[in-house]
């Protein structure tokens, strides 16, 4: 029994899945709308938008404002358009010419529709490559053309380039950003070897001139230790000649000069 009811259970989740994933059927009057836009797309918006990607055309639509194309398009054509819309498809359809070539012809048309808007794709034949066109009128009774565009299709070739000149791109900038990491890191063993020598250099400056001063103090201890031998000398010296003469102190006497004396002689 709870094998049956898991086997139910599986069979209801894939009906379930299976009717999420199903298209909404369209009503009749919805058809019509689908059917009434892809036609009026085919025959009336691409051409007439082709057209006036012409320099003449072009020059006579730029005096009128948005308002007044909407009158334009309506008395003219018999379309309903937005005036914004017209001036930026007549811009990208002018753009896309330029890429496809002169357009040869007009192919098969889809079509999507939702609450809001019915979306016709439309394919073009030109001259270098084709394009599809993207109409989006709105949903409703009077179909108003709220935006249009021609977008060149790129063949596989192309989309092959594409991919290889990004990839190339991306690989050459990684190298050179790694080229520019290693150069970097090699310049910080140059500028400590640059600090080290710097250093040696004080350093040895520092040493020299500290054996500089250390041989300065030691050369005026010198000075000061014989000085004060030359002064006991005479003090003893003086003593010495005052007792032979029977004085009783050395107060009297004066050294003037000390001299070794010649035993060699005598």
């Amino acid at each position: 029994m709870k094998k049956f009811f898991g086997l139910l259970c599986m069979i209801t989740c894939i009906f379930g899945l299976t009717a999420c994933g199903s298209d909404k059927k369209l009503t009749d009057y919805e058809t019509t709308k689908v059917e009434f836009a892809k036609t009026i797309s085919t025959q009336n918006i691409v051409p007439l938008l082709c057209e006036m990607t012409d320099d003449a055309e072009k020059e006579a639509l730029s005096v009128y404002t948005m308002e007044e194309l909407e009158i334009v398009f309506e008395q003219k054509y018999g379309l309903k358009v937005n005036g914004a819309a017209v001036k930026t498809a007549i811009d990208s359809f002018d753009s896309a010419i330029e890429a496809i070539g002169a357009v040869t012809g007009v192919g098969e048309a889809t079509a999507e529709i939702n609450k809001k808007q019915i979306v016709v794709h439309v394919q073009v034949n030109g001259e270098k490559k084709n394009a599809e066109a993207e109409i989006i009128l709105s949903n409703d009774m009077f179909m108003v053309v709220e935006s249009a565009a021609l977008n060149p299709v790129s063949s596989m070739g192309e989309l092959m380039e594409k991919a290889a000149l990004n990839t190339l791109l991306g690989m050459g900038t990684v190298f050179l950003v790694l080229i520019l990491i290693s150069m970097i890191i090699s310049s910080f063993s140059l500028i400590s070897k640059m600090q080290g020598r710097e250093s040696k250099k004080n350093k040895i400056e520092v040493d020299s001139t500290g054996i500089d001063n250390a041989v300065a103090h030691i050369a005026r201890q010198e000075e000061s230790r014989d000085e004060t031998d030359d002064l006991e000398l005479v003090a003893v010296i003086a003593a010495a000649i005052a007792a032979s003469e029977g004085a009783a102190s050395a107060d009297g006497f004066v050294v003037r000069s000390i001299r070794k004396a010649n035993r060699g002689r005598y």
